[in-house]
This record gives structure tokens, sequence and C-alpha cells, in this order.
């Protein structure tokens, strides 16, 4: 068990906002405001696991994001492991979409 100095929420805050220096080539918005990352539980072993989906199943870019993602991931104290599970339900769309990402891309819902 490792020590920590910040509460789990306050970590997963942390690697929240590391994600938003992860930036879909694509379309030019972190995968955080796109709405791709569904939720982030770290254990009491400072493993952080990951749940997130990808745009398009066979998205070209999913070997590159995902290294960005672990990199930023694990830039975050106390934390010493990134799991990354890749789900395809719920399926994303651009209602998972922050304002702010909506409004970048001219998308009005």
């Amino acid at each position: 068990m490792i020590i920590m100095n910040k509460t789990k929420e306050e970590l997963v805050d942390d690697i929240y906002g590391n994600l938003e220096k992860v930036v879909d080539p694509e379309l030019g918005i972190d995968i955080v405001n796109l709405g791709l990352i569904y939720n982030i539980d770290i254990d009491d072993n400072g493993k952080a696991i990951v749940t997130m989906t990808l745009t398009t199943i066979g998205c070209p870019i999913s070997e590159l994001l995902e290294e960005a993602i672990r990199m930023q991931v694990l830039k975050v104290e106390n934390i010493n492991e990134c799991e990354i599970n890749i789900v395809w339900e719920p399926a994303w769309d651009v209602s998972k979409m922050s304002r702010f990402a909506r409004l970048s891309l001219g998308i009005h819902i």
C-alpha cells in the first residue's frame, strides 16, 4: 500500500487535469472535453484505471492516444501504474462533449 498525500478524489481531479493535455489530432479538442473519458478509479496501490471510449471503432490513432494518456496519468504524484479500458457501451456521440468542445467545433444540439 502506498502513502497518499492527497485523497483519491484529488488524484482523480489531477488526472483529469492532465488528460486535458491529450488532444485528439483529428478534432483538435482534448479527450476530456470530447467526453471520451467515462471513469477514472484508483486502487490502494496507486494504480489508475481509466475507462474510456473512442469516437469510432477502429480509430487509427488509438495506440497514440493510449500512450499519451498513460504518460499524462503517470505524471500524477502517487500514481505508479495505468490501466486503460476501452469500452464501446455506452456509445460515444456528440452529446457527451462539453459545451466548450461543441462550441469550438460549431456543433449545436
